[in-house]
């Protein structure tokens, strides 16, 4: 435990409410239609018409409909795949807003980000609790023999798959205890977490991301850090609820809880 934790803690928090109060962060999302909802390729408050196909997304628009693709003034037809860059920069804008495509087990949707949203406007800041040495933690994590798909609930009521890379073992509290954890690659670990404050003192779950572990297995389990996931900023997140056996019975009283 290096001496300056609770400083890098402080950063991190601070960068944390940037980055969800950013003109394209999270509390800019106002709106996100799937295109087998829309037949007829009118999505709601949005001009043109946009029809999945196959792998990808073709729109067409004509230059009144005041879309611009790639920066340019749009008219006629275009063939889209799902942005996978920041949402600031994808290839179709509606003046200062953004339209983000996007699929999700073969379906197709189109994401808005507003940076005059409502939720931007109101947002006053991230309540958390201050940094504690006691919530932070070793843990060892152990991959599973290949990976484990569980169906889960999303935030917006649909069922979708979670893939799970292995289990996070770490002792909290005095109890021994565990969660199933994601992971691209060799990167971080990423758990979907609720526990006994979860929809009380805090939101109704959150996330947490250990650092990717080492040749051992070894990481830190670090729950100053726990985050908000992106629907408790917009309702129009998917966010995956946690998998059969991440609700913990133990009070986390730690990271972010809600907003203020």
């Amino acid at each position: 435990m290096t001496t300056d934790a609770p400083e890098a803690w402080q950063r991190w928090h601070e960068q944390r409410a940037e980055k969800v109060s950013a003109p394209y962060g999270p509390l800019a999302l106002v709106a996100t239609h799937w295109i087998e909802d829309h037949p007829d390729g009118r999505l709601p408050d949005i001009p043109g018409t946009w029809v999945a196909d196959g792998d990808g997304v073709v729109l067409t628009a004509a230059e009144a409909d005041g879309l611009t693709v790639d920066g340019r003034p749009f008219a006629g037809g275009v063939r889209l795949a799902a942005d996978l860059g920041p949402e600031a920069g994808p290839r179709v804008a509606l003046a200062e807003k953004r339209l983000v495509v996007l699929v999700r087990e073969g379906v197709w949707g189109v994401r808005v980000y507003d940076p005059g949203s409502e939720a931007r406007r109101a947002f006053k800041g991230i309540e958390a609790t201050a940094y504690d040495p006691r919530w932070s933690v070793p843990g060892r994590f152990t991959p599973y023999d290949g990976t484990r798909t569980v169906r889960v609930g999303n935030a917006d009521g649909r069922e979708r798959g979670l893939a799970l890379a292995g289990e996070l073992a770490f002792a909290l509290a005095g109890r021994e205890l565990t969660l199933q954890v994601a992971q691209q690659g060799d990167g971080p670990l990423w758990a979907v977490f609720a526990d006994a404050t979860s929809g009380d003192t805090s939101f109704r779950f959150r996330f947490l991301h250990p650092p990717a572990p080492d040749a051992e297995g070894r990481t830190t389990v670090d729950f100053n850090r726990a985050q908000l996931p992106p629907c408790a900023f917009a309702d129009h997140f998917l966010c995956p609820f946690p998998p059969p056996g991440n609700t913990l019975d133990v009070a986390v009283e730690a990271g972010e809880r809600t907003l203020t």
